[in-house]
């Protein structure tokens, strides 16, 4: 495979000179042992850190190593199948720049390529922020199978954003075939809008608008690392008291991950009163998953518009809520936590706005007024809760798996009580669990006082104002300790 390089003489142009071949990497950090390139070290050793170009479109495809006493080329021999089009690119705009590389027996295996400013040198669309975003980016991407196609900065680049026809222009050009076919072409269009002079102001912003969003969202497809289910089980454990029905489903999806590498075909909806951890729980898959994760909140959702976005026609046209959600998870493989699913109610005749989520949930993709392109979903894995799964419609209904979550019996909120919320809050104000003590008829008071709620959020809340009222005692009335009966719960409590 042959990127951009010619043997050539003369001025005039002759075939193609290409000295490398490309191989496919998953791996997300450039290390020796996995390199971006390898270069030619046959003639002898390259210094770690090397400065110089990538050899113009009339050379072969090699690195001018700049030497103190003039300069050298070495061929690259082998080229990480992602890189393809950045070292092009880097090539053909003379870029100057810093190679770190190791001497192996097979070549200079490059690890790390740094931006060098030097006199009469063409700079990257942020200087060295937008190479290190470049390469952080064509790291975290899929390999993509072999064609034939037509002094130290900050590297840091959690920073960078594409925001200027420049930098989107250049990540387009770097990026190649990285990106979902889809969205290339999509890409590709929006920036003739971008640059064209035929079209209003407010269609040029737009289409950068959308670009800069869609091009700083991660594409990556819809394989799944193993995930060790013991160490799931242990988070669950960890975080959740009894629900094993929940912590079963869990456990059997984390497995079916591990057989197939791809997610299950339907989500869950969790169903049941309020404050029994339905979000919780959502929140925990995602960290079991080592997902990104984001939250719709389907109460304040009253118009379909506010998750579809409105078209580019108006001035103050802007993405829906699912398009942002994956803007902000800044890629395209998350858990996306749909709260109070049951919660939609529909405004101006549209009917439901929940029923938008059909294609979200089917994962054959989203599309989005404002975007106007067709987003991959397969990598959405959707949890919704809700309090009544009555007022949700059939369509939505089959698209889960519904788990119940009844309330806790008053011997398992006694139990979360003493296990888990109390000594939550007394670690987390910095009290030891003998200086403040509930003795067990003051529990039963503090049950009594909230056996008419739902849920454990007020039991919580009862442990966070016993945990206060004896921080008070301790530092203000200098008692050592603090014990409360049932007397003392009653009149803290009223």
């Amino acid at each position: 495979m042959l990127v951009y390089d010619s043997t050539s003489t003369s001025n005039t142009v002759s075939a193609f000179e290409c000295t490398y071949t490309t191989f496919q990497s998953n791996h997300s950090t450039a290390t020796p042992e996995h390199p971006i390139l390898v270069l030619d070290n046959s003639s002898h050793p390259w210094e770690q850190d090397s400065a110089g170009i990538f050899a113009n479109p009339y050379k072969k495809t090699a690195f001018e190593f700049q030497l103190d006493d003039g300069v050298e080329l070495s061929n690259i021999l082998q080229i990480d199948s992602r890189f393809t089009s950045l070292i092009k690119w880097l090539g053909e705009n003379r870029i100057k720049v810093k190679l770190t590389g190791e001497n192996r027996s097979d070549g200079y295996a490059v690890y790390k390529i740094r931006e060098v400013a030097f006199s009469n040198s063409q700079k990257l669309s942020s200087e060295d922020g937008f190479l290190q975003f470049m390469i952080e980016r064509l790291l975290e991407s899929d390999a993509i199978a072999e064609e034939t196609s037509d002094e130290d900065l900050d590297e840091s680049a959690d920073d960078m954003k594409l925001t200027s026809i420049t930098s989107i222009s250049d990540f387009l050009n770097c990026a190649g075939k990285t990106l979902p076919e889809n969205i290339r072409l999509w890409a590709r269009r929006n920036l003739v809008v971008a640059r064209s002079n035929e079209v209003t102001p407010e269609e040029k912003r737009h289409a950068q608008r959308a670009l800069s969003i869609m091009l700083n969202i991660k594409w990556k497809s819809n394989y799944f690392e193993s995930i060790d289910p013991v160490e799931a089980r242990r988070i669950l454990d960890e975080e959740l008291f009894g629900m094993e029905r929940v912590k079963q489903r869990i456990i059997e999806t984390v497995i079916q991950i591990n057989r197939t590498h791809t997610l299950p075909a339907y989500g869950i909806l969790l169903v049941g009163p309020a404050g029994t951890g339905k979000s919780q729980i959502a929140y925990l898959v995602a960290k079991i998953l080592k997902l990104p994760w984001t939250t719709l909140d389907m109460s304040s959702i009253n118009d379909a518009e506010q998750l579809t976005g409105s078209s580019r026609i108006y001035s103050n046209a802007k993405p829906g809520i699912i398009m942002e959600a994956f803007n902000m998870a800044g890629e395209n493989n998350l858990v996306f936590i749909i709260n109070e699913l049951d919660k939609a109610t529909a405004g101006n005749g549209n009917g439901n706005p929940a029923d938008v989520l059909l294609t979200l949930l089917d994962n054959l993709g989203f599309t989005d007024n404002y975007m106007e392109c067709l987003i991959p979903t397969s990598g959405v894995y959707p949890i919704a809760t809700a309090n009544d799964k009555e007022k949700i419609s059939a369509p939505l209904l089959s698209r889960f798996a519904v788990i119940d979550i009844p309330d806790y019996t008053r011997e398992e909120k006694k139990t979360i009580f003493v296990k888990y919320s109390l000594p939550k809050v007394l670690k987390r104000i910095g009290l030891h669990e003998n200086e403040c003590v509930v003795l067990d008829d003051g529990l039963d008071a503090v049950l009594d006082i909230f056996k008419d709620t739902t849920g454990i959020r007020d039991l919580e809340q009862a442990a966070e104002h016993l945990a206060a009222h004896a921080l008070y005692m301790i530092e203000a009335e200098h008692q050592t300790q603090v014990v409360y009966n049932a007397e003392m719960v009653q009149e803290l409590f009223h």
